[in-house]
C-alpha cells in the first residue's frame, strides 16, 4: 500500500468570497462568468472593496484534494506559497483538512502567496479575478520524486500549464509516478490556457497521462471540430480514459472505447465555485477505491451538487454520508 492515494499539483490560492450583483460588477469592470488574471495592485483594489468576505484555501486541484480528504483518502498537495500570513494560512488549513502540504513555505523576498477575489451573483455564477503570486514560480525542483513514487494517483492542474516550469513540474511528477506503477491525469482547467498551448497539451495527454478530465468547452478546446462527438473521439484516440462534464447534460466517460452516460439532476445553483473541482474528487475516489465507471461518475455528480448548494469551493457535508444514501457505497 503507498503512502498516498492521490497527490495534486497545482496553485495554492487562497480564495476571498463574496456577494455582488452585476451592477457591482459592472462598475469594477469585473468580467462575469470567467477566471481572469490580475496584476497585484488590482488585486489589492478588489480586495477592499469586498464586503463581508469569506477566506479559505483554494486553487482547483487544492479544493479537489479537501474533497478526497472529506472522503477519508490518503492525499498530498505540490504546491507553493510564501512564508507570509496567507501563506502560513494555506499550509496550516491543508494540513486540518487532512491533506499533507509537502512543499514548507518559501521565506525571502519571493512574490507573496496567491489569491482570488471571487465575487458571486445571485444565480450562483462565479467571477474569478487571481493573482498569482508566487504559485506562477511553482517547477520541476519543488516536485519530490519520492512523493510522486509514494502516490497511487496523481492529479495535474492545467492551469499550470501556461509556464515551462509548470510543464516541466507535471512531467517530472507524471514520470516518477508511473514508472514506481500510479497514474498520472490532468484536468484540463481552461479552454484559453488549451489555445495557447495546444499543441504541448496534446502531447503530454498522448505520452504522460492515463487520464483527462475536462468540461465540454474543455474538450473541445483540444482538437476545435465540429461537434463534441468527434472531439471526444479523437481525444480517446489518444487518452485510455476521458471524462467530460457538461453541465446539466450530464457526464460522459469514454474508457479503453467504451462509453458511459451518466445523468445529472438540475437544480439552480447557490455557487457554482468548485462543481468541477468536486466532480473530480467523487470520480477520483472512484477511480482510487476501483469502482466501475459509472459510480465513479455518479460520485462525481453527487459531490459537485453538494458543493454548488453552498457558498465556497469545499464540501461542507459528509461526502460518504451522501454516497451511502445514494447507493454508492
Amino acid at each position: 500500500m503507498k503512502k498516498y492515494q492521490v497527490v495534486g499539483i497545482g496553485n495554492a490560492i487562497v480564495d476571498v468570497l463574496t456577494r455582488a450583483d452585476d451592477s457591482f460588477l459592472e462598475h469594477m469592470g469585473i468580467t462575469k462568468g470567467i477566471m481572469q488574471l490580475i496584476e497585484r495592485d488590482r488585486a489589492e483594489v478588489l480586495y477592499g472593496a469586498m464586503e463581508g468576505r469569506v477566506q479559505a484555501p483554494g486553487g482547483s486541484v487544492a479544493n479537489t484534494l479537501a474533497g478526497l480528504g472529506n472522503l477519508g483518502l490518503r492525499t498530498a498537495f505540490i504546491g507553493r506559497v510564501h512564508d507570509d500570513a496567507l501563506g502560513r494560512f494555506y499550509a496550516e488549513a491543508m494540513e486540518k483538512d487532512g491533506t499533507a502540504f509537502v512543499n514548507p513555505p518559501v521565506p525571502g523576498g519571493e512574490l507573496p502567496t496567491s489569491r482570488s477575489m471571487i465575487f458571486v451573483s445571485p444565480d450562483g455564477e462565479r467571477s474569478m479575478n487571481t493573482y498569482l503570486g508566487i504559485s506562477a514560480e511553482l517547477g520541476p525542483d519543488d516536485v519530490d520524486e519520492a512523493v510522486a513514487a509514494n502516490a497511487e494517483i496523481v492529479f495535474l492542474e492545467g492551469y499550470l500549464f501556461d509556464k515551462d516550469k509548470g510543464k516541466d513540474a507535471f512531467i517530472r511528477l507524471a514520470r516518477a509516478c508511473r514508472a514506481a506503477g500510479g497514474k498520472a491525469g490532468i484536468a484540463i482547467s481552461d479552454p484559453f490556457c488549451v489555445e495557447r498551448h495546444r499543441e504541448d497539451f496534446l502531447q503530454l495527454i498522448e505520452h504522460e497521462m492515463d487520464y483527462v478530465i475536462g468540461n465540454e468547452a474543455e474538450i473541445r478546446s483540444l482538437y476545435q471540430d465540429n461537434s463534441l462527438e468527434a472531439d471526444l473521439a479523437r481525444v480517446a484516440s489518444i487518452c485510455p480514459l476521458v471524462i467530460c462534464t457538461r453541465s446539466g447534460d450530464g457526464v460522459t466517460i469514454v474508457k479503453d472505447g467504451v462509453r458511459t452516460d451518466v445523468p445529472v439532476t438540475k437544480i439552480v445553483p447557490i455557487d457554482a465555485t468548485g462543481a468541477g473541482d468536486q466532480f473530480a474528487a467523487g470520480f477520483l475516489y472512484g477511480l482510487a477505491t476501483g469502482t466501475d465507471m459509472a459510480t465513479a461518475g455518479r460520485m462525481g455528480t453527487v459531490a459537485a451538487t453538494e458543493v454548488i448548494s453552498h457558498m465556497g469551493p469545499r464540501p461542507e457535508a459528509s461526502l460518504p454520508k451522501l454516497f451511502r444514501e445514494a447507493g454508492l457505497i
